[in-house]
Formats: structure tokens, C-alpha cells, sequence
């Protein structure tokens, strides 16, 4: 009998590690400060390298008692895990006044050449640190928001913000936001269907991406009751509730408009996977009471994969080595989590 050929098994090489870019935020802030502290914890091992976009010289000083390995980017053939790309002609004044306009332009400069990296496929997700809206409109620049900005420049606007987190228990709060940055007189002006039924459907869409074993979302009325069947209020009549249905009609495992006041008591149970608040402090108050510190902003919808911590630069706190890595090293894991399932889809 003829013996079959010997084949030689194959060795399977370990991929090389995917790149994270961090934007560095308002150096001003404690955007820089939170980003050394985060990756000096390590919090995804070497499975990823790490592109930090923003002034070189800033982070070397703020690394000095970290001692971080930090290389200047040379190309991606570069040596390390710890690369900086400063994409200014020249470095940013040593010292700068809270909210300088200098360092707020250079905030909108990094984010966008981390969004550009992401959409040529170099990186394989975007953490944003703090930037700070008032102090860039103040240096001449529109701007609404990095949400916004990054829809803009990758031309999606069908993007929402999911703000995510977890209490001490380990119970998940996951809420996307029909409307954003918005003041409030204006939200029932400009809430839709079509923003309702976007939320519905990227909030599903993220807990399928999250691996989670089932995708079951609540929806959240305007107004107070969720409108006492119009006696309050007659959107959840005319707006949210016809785009539930029409997003029900499609077999999403979706349930409301429920009164916003009990809702997330019955997320936070078990109830259900993710939620859809229809207005930013509707969906951010109750997320930030149980995740302050650990609060992860995720867009969905975009091309790309795009995390942030979920708070602010914090002038007061810069220069204070006081300021807390818990959420960014929380943005960073997520970005590294979406990328890694991503990879295997």
C-alpha cells in the first residue's frame, strides 16, 4: 500500500500587532495626562501598537515620571509600541494658558489626521481625548463637536453617539442618543422619525458587534410619562412610536416608547441590552451616575471605529498629576475589543 505523502503542518505565524491612533485632545487639559497614565497600565497587552497624534515635546514632559518608551514616528516599519506623530510644523509653546487658542486648533489638526489614517485603513480604530468646544469656536474654528466633526470629514451623517458603561455590580448601562449636542428648547424642533429609527438600529447593531447574546432595546419617551398618551406631549404619538413600529416591521427586538423616569431602572436589571434616550442629559445623566469614572463615548456609524472617554479637559485639574486614566483606559479596551472582532468577522 502506498503510503500518502508526509505534509508538513503549517505554523501559523502570529499576526503582527493592529495600530490604535490616540489623538492627544487640548493639551491644555488633562487629555495628554490621562492618555500616558492609560497605556502606561497596559490595558491591552502587545496585541496593539499605539499612534499618539499631538505635540511630541508636550507628552516627553509628561512622560518624564512614567518613563513610557515613546519613539517619534518614523512610518509604520517604525520600532516600538509607543509612537508619536506630531503632524505641526513646529512644537507647541512649552507654556500654554487654559483653553489657548493655539492649543485648540492643534486639537482639531490631530483629529483629523487620525480620522484620515483610519479612513485609509492605517489605523484599525481612533481614541479621541478631550477637546474643548467653547475654546476652539473662541480660536475661529466651526465646531460642534468631535462626533459631528468626524461624521463630516468621513461624509457619514448617519452616525449617533452610544455613551456605555458599568457599575460596581458589573451591570451595563448602554444608551445611544437620538439627538446630541442640542440646547434643549430645540430638541422636540428636531427630533424625527428617521433620527429615532437610526438610533434603534445602530443601538441593535452595536449590541451584535458587542458579541452580547441578544440585542433587546428600549426606547425612551420626551416627555414626562412618555407623553400620557398625548395628554403631555404628543411625539411619542406622532414621531417615536411610528418609528418604533417601522423598525419592529424589520424583526428589531425593540419595546416603547417607555417613560424615560423607569426605563433605565429596568436596563440597569436586565431588561434590556441597550437603550435610546432622545436627548443628551436624558441618556448622560443616568449613565454618569453609575459610570463617572469609567464611561466609554462610542459613534456609531462611522467607517471607522471611534472611542473617547467620557468627560472633559478638566482645566482644572491639568498639570496636577491628579487627573483620573479609569475612562480612557475604559475607551482604549473598548477600541481594542471592536477591533479584535472585527478582525475576526
Amino acid at each position: 500500500m502506498k503510503r500518502p505523502a508526509h505534509r508538513p503542518s503549517r505554523v501559523r505565524r502570529p499576526r503582527p500587532p493592529a495600530w490604535i491612533g490616540i489623538t492627544i485632545g487640548d493639551i491644555t487639559g488633562i487629555g495628554p495626562e490621562v492618555t500616558l497614565k492609560a497605556l502606561a497600565a497596559d490595558p491591552l497587552g502587545s496585541r496593539f501598537r499605539y499612534l499618539l497624534i499631538g505635540d511630541f515635546r508636550g507628552l516627553q514632559r509628561l512622560n518624564a515620571s512614567l518613563g513610557l518608551p515613546l519613539r517619534p514616528f518614523l512610518g509604520y516599519e517604525t520600532q516600538g509600541r509607543f509612537l508619536v506623530l506630531d503632524p505641526g510644523a513646529e512644537p507647541l509653546p512649552a507654556t500654554l494658558a487654559p483653553g489657548s487658542a493655539v492649543a485648540a486648533r492643534a486639537a482639531v489638526r490631530w483629529l483629523a489626521e487620525g480620522a484620515a489614517r483610519c479612513s485609509r485603513g492605517e489605523l484599525t480604530a481612533l481614541v479621541t481625548a478631550p477637546v474643548n468646544k467653547a475654546a476652539i469656536i473662541r480660536s475661529g474654528l466651526p465646531f460642534v463637536g468631535q462626533t459631528e466633526y468626524l461624521s463630516e470629514l468621513a461624509r457619514e451623517p448617519r452616525t449617533t453617539m452610544m455613551l456605555l458603561g458599568h457599575d460596581d455590580r458589573g451591570r451595563w448601562l448602554r444608551v445611544a442618543l437620538a439627538t446630541t449636542h442640542l440646547p434643549l428648547k430645540r430638541v422636540a424642533r428636531e427630533l424625527s422619525a428617521e433620527k429615532v429609527r437610526l438610533a434603534i438600529d445602530l443601538a441593535a447593531d452595536a449590541c451584535r458587534r458587542l458579541g452580547l447574546p441578544r440585542a433587546r432595546v428600549g426606547v425612551c419617551g420626551l416627555n414626562p410619562h412618555a407623553g400620557e398618551s398625548g395628554a403631555l406631549g404628543t411625539e411619542e404619538l406622532t414621531i417615536i412610536g411610528p418609528a418604533i413600529e417601522r423598525v419592529r416591521a424589520r424583526h428589531v427586538d425593540v419595546s416603547g416608547p417607555l417613560p424615560a423616569d423607569t426605563l433605565f431602572h429596568l436596563a440597569l436589571r436586565g431588561d434590556f441590552d441597550a437603550l435610546v434616550a432622545m436627548y443628551h442629559d436624558q441618556g448622560l445623566a443616568p449613565l454618569k451616575m453609575i459610570a463617572f469614572e469609567t464611561g466609554v463615548n462610542w459613534t456609531l456609524g462611522l467607517p471607522f471605529i471611534r472611542t473617547s472617554p467620557d468627560h472633559g479637559t478638566a482645566y482644572d485639574l491639568a498639570g496636577k498629576d491628579r487627573a483620573n486614566p479609569a475612562s480612557m483606559i475604559a475607551a482604549i479596551r473598548l477600541a481594542g475589543t471592536l477591533s479584535a472582532r472585527s478582525n475576526r468577522r
